[in-house]
C-alpha cells in the first residue's frame, strides 16, 4: 500500500509530548487535505495522535510499524472541520494529590494511562494502569463512584484520558499536573522497590 505524503515528521527519540508538539506545528503549515508522515518510536504516540485528532477535527488516517517505528497518518481539516484543542478544566496539582493520597481514601482511584513500561519502572502506590489507547474499550473495569486522577508523563496524554472519561459518564475526574516526569511523592515499581 502506498499513501501519498505531503510531509514527513521525523519524531523518533522523542516522548510524550514531543510528538504532539511536532505535529501539532508541521500541521499547522500544511494546507487543507493535505496528508503528514509522521515517525515515532514512542508506543504511546498511537493513542496520542488518535486522541490529538479526535480533538482537534483533524482525520487520523492510520498507522503501520515498521519495526520499531510507528507511521502515522493525519489529514490535515478543512477550515470548517477544525475544532480548537481543549483542555480538561478540573485539575489536580501533583503536591495536592501527594496530600490526599496521605489521607488514605478508598473512594480515590490514581488511573494511569502510561505505556505499560513506563508504569513498570516508576508508579504512584496502588496506581492502576490502563494505557491510554486502552481506555475506551477499559471502561467497565472503572468504579463511576469514585475520584478518579488520571496521571501520566506530563499531563497531556491524561488530559485526553479525563475527556474521554467524562464523555462516558465519569464525573469525578481530575488530570494531574505536571505529571509523573515531576513526582516528587512515594513510588514504587515492578521490582519491589519503593521510594
Amino acid at each position: 500500500m502506498s499513501i501519498k505524503v505531503d510531509q514527513v515528521l521525523d519524531c523518533k527519540g522523542l516522548f510524550c509530548p514531543m510528538p504532539i508538539v511536532r505535529t501539532k506545528k508541521a500541521m499547522d503549515q500544511l494546507e487543507a487535505g493535505q496528508v503528514i508522515e509522521v515517525l515515532a518510536t514512542d508506543k504511546g504516540s498511537l493513542a496520542d495522535i488518535q486522541g490529538w485528532a479526535r480533538n482537534t477535527g483533524n482525520q487520523y488516517l492510520g498507522t503501520k510499524e515498521d519495526g520499531d517505528v510507528l507511521i502515522h497518518y493525519l489529514r490535515k481539516a478543512n477550515p470548517d472541520e477544525v475544532k480548537e484543542a481543549t483542555k480538561f478544566e478540573h485539575t489536580i496539582q501533583n503536591d495536592e494529590l501527594e496530600k490526599a493520597l496521605d489521607s488514605k481514601n478508598d473512594d480515590m482511584v490514581i488511573l494511569d494511562v502510561r505505556e505499560p513500561a513506563e508504569y513498570a519502572f516508576k508508579r504512584i502506590p496502588g496506581a492502576v494502569s490502563i494505557p491510554l489507547g486502552d481506555l475506551e474499550n477499559k471502561l467497565s473495569t472503572l468504579d463511576k463512584n469514585k475520584e478518579i486522577h488520571v496521571v501520566c508523563r506530563t499531563g497531556n496524554r491524561s488530559d485526553m484520558a479525563a475527556q474521554i472519561l467524562t464523555a462516558n459518564g465519569f464525573e469525578k475526574v481530575k488530570n494531574v499536573l505536571p505529571g509523573m516526569s515531576e513526582w516528587t511523592g512515594p513510588t514504587e515499581n515492578d521490582e519491589g522497590g519503593n521510594k
